[in-house]
């Protein structure tokens, strides 16, 4: 008994000192001599909707083309490396998440021919292209899934496939009670097969079966596909829900328990994923996808091929994806807690709070990251307010890491409006026009706005795809490029500040919120400038003393390098830190004199 209680003190020990030095090191200094990183670890990633970014051929659709017209455009506001959504072949279900062949370009997007132009262009640039890996499933159309309902020998478990259950009226029922994202059961039944297929997403995507070897090699082949192609790497989608809980030994699964969080039967949350996502298994997988990208790069060599993985979960899930002492994992699971825990009407404290749980939780020599949005969630803009954009920019641009972009936050776009006659996205059209504007992704999938011409640049077609946002005239690169205070400038402002700043590259940091408005981040290296990050995202103008309130170590004053849009503060003007005024929505970067 002694022994026990004498081990568990230790382990108990070991882990608060290994708190200890995650909570810590926000102030602990770092000379430039003991740090090394790696093209990734400080790299603007910015996400392309390809269907909405650039029409090269007029029927209102995004194309390959399209985008490599535009990659001087990435190029000038600072991009490192461009992440393209799906654009393989698809009966577009889902637009590109539901893949009928994972080694095919989408015809609608171009051909093969163009993505080797897009990557040719792209290394003139300097530019690297990261293309989305969606490994949870695939169309129903594809062919491995015909091969699989036929039985055909090497798929007969391609997929995961379940008797049905039989009621005590004798009737056929789905295996579980689990449920579909897009809603209803995750259970479609096969008539040909006489079994039920796992779909956690539409009835067109069914779910890989990845407890076959078979699958998971299947799956390596095509990273390496890809890689071949010049690809500097992926977005793994939708990772969490890669394994569910294994049958037992009569071929049945578990049923998942109420959630208590709706009423709503039909809706995912109506019941617990405790069963159908973040299992264990999950976690091996992106090691070995990482393996893949190691193996890759020491064969061909080259610049690091990088594994980025969404990953909605929890904060003990996700930053498993990291890695251990002994295996490296993913180079960046990404952070969406200024997605998920930053919400309409967020006070400073909400941001502290979203940083704390990023930085204090991630394994110690990990590389954080920042989001603010992406094609699965309403835009920057229309979340935070139009007015917060420029302080949600400069902040993902200041706090140490990789920054993640979407099409259009550096310019500020909006969410459109869509109505239930143009909505096209699955999960609205499986809902009703009543609700269907709780549930569709449409709105932050409206096309980019290049000018306030026709179809905001976008497109010569009679038509688009999705209907433009109706700001396009005023908010768009054609306008926010001649206007020194737009959006767009100061985005570009803030990548060439980090690019050129080494305190920003390899700087140590810390943060606070000194009240429930004002926001506040210093990063400082020896030797180097320190510089200032000041944000008021209240209703009202709030006046801080930052000396006494956040560092008395700073400087008695400070020039501002870069301001917001709606600040009356320009640059190399001197502000005294022991009294800022700043107007609701400010926000300001600041160096030392």
């Amino acid at each position: 008994m002694f022994r026990r209680i004498v081990i568990r003190y230790l382990i108990v020990t070991l882990l608060v000192l290994l708190a200890l030095v995650s909570t810590t090191q926000q102030c602990q200094d770092t000379t430039i001599s003991e740090v090394s990183k790696d093209w990734w670890e400080t790299a603007q990633f910015y996400q392309i909707y390809p269907r909405s970014f650039k029409d090269s051929d007029g029927d209102g659709i995004g194309d390959l083309k399209g985008i490599t017209s535009k990659l001087e455009y990435l190029k000038d506001i600072g991009v490192t490396a461009a992440w393209l959504s799906p654009i393989f072949a698809s009966p577009m279900v889902d637009f590109g998440y539901d893949i009928s062949n994972f080694f095919e370009i989408q015809p609608e997007y171009g051909t093969l021919d163009d993505f080797r132009e897009l990557i040719a262009k792209a290394k003139e640039l300097d530019l690297k292209i990261i293309l989305d890996f969606v490994p949870n499933h695939s169309s129903n159309e594809s062919e491995w899934f015909r091969k699989s309902v036929n039985r055909e020998r090497g798929y007969e478990d391609f997929y995961v496939w379940a008797n049905a259950k039989i009621d005590a009226n004798g009737q056929r029922q789905p295996p579980s009670n689990w449920l579909q994202t897009f809603r209803g059961s995750a259970w479609e039944w096969n008539e040909q097969r006489q079994q039920y297929y796992l779909h956690q997403f539409t009835v067109q995507q069914p779910d890989l079966n990845y407890r076959n070897p078979a699958v998971v090699e299947q799956m390596k082949r095509v990273l390496r596909y890809w890689l071949d192609q010049g690809v500097a790497g992926f977005r793994v989608d939708a990772v969490p829900v890669l394994f569910e809980v294994e049958p037992n030994e009569n071929g049945e699964y578990p049923d998942e328990e109420v959630s208590g969080v709706t009423e709503d039967k039909d809706d995912r949350t109506y019941l617990k994923t405790d069963l159908i996502e973040n299992q264990p298994e999950t976690i091996d997988m992106v090691y070995q996808w990482r393996q893949v990208m190691d193996d890759y790069q020491r064969i061909h060599g080259g610049d690091t091929r990088v594994l980025l993985i969404e990953t909605y979960a929890p904060a003990w899930f996700t930053m498993q994806m990291y890695g251990n002492s002994s295996v490296n994992g993913a180079h960046l699971p990404f952070n969406f807690n200024f997605i998920s825990e930053v919400n309409t009407g967020f006070t400073a404290q909400d941001i502290n709070k979203a940083v704390d749980d990023w930085l204090r939780q991630m394994p110690v020599g990990r590389t954080a990251n920042w989001v603010t949005g992406n094609h699965d969630r309403r835009r920057a803009a229309s979340r935070y307010g139009v007015r917060n954009i420029d302080a949600m920019n400069m902040l993902v641009m200041l706090l140490p890491g990789a920054s993640v972009t979407y099409q259009g936050e550096e310019l500020g776009m909006t969410d459109g409006v869509i109505s239930w006659a143009d909505t096209v996205d699955p999960a609205a059209c499986n809902s009703n026009p009543d609700i269907y504007e709780n549930f569709s992704r449409d709105p932050c999938r409206t096309p980019f706005q290049w000018s306030a011409e026709k179809n905001a640049g976008f497109s010569e077609g009679n038509k688009t795809w999705l209907p433009l946002a109706e700001d396009y005239k005023t908010v768009n690169v054609e306008k926010e490029r001649s206007d020194n205070k737009s959006h767009l400038n100061i985005y570009k402002q803030l990548v060439d500040l980090r690019k050129s700043s080494k305190t920003l590259q390899q700087g140590s940091y810390k943060y606070q919120a000194i009240n429930d408005g004002v926001f506040v981040v210093k990063r400082y290296l020896t030797g180097e400038d320190t510089l200032l990050y000041v944000a008021n995202f209240a209703e009202d103008n709030s006046n801080v003393n930052l000396l006494d309130n956040f560092d008395s170590s700073l400087p008695a004053t400070m020039n501002v390098v870069i301001s917001s849009s709606n600040s009356q503060k320009y640059a190399g003007v001197p502000l005294s830190t022991n009294m800022i005024t700043l107007d609701a929505g400010e926000a300001l970067v600041l160096m030392e004199n």
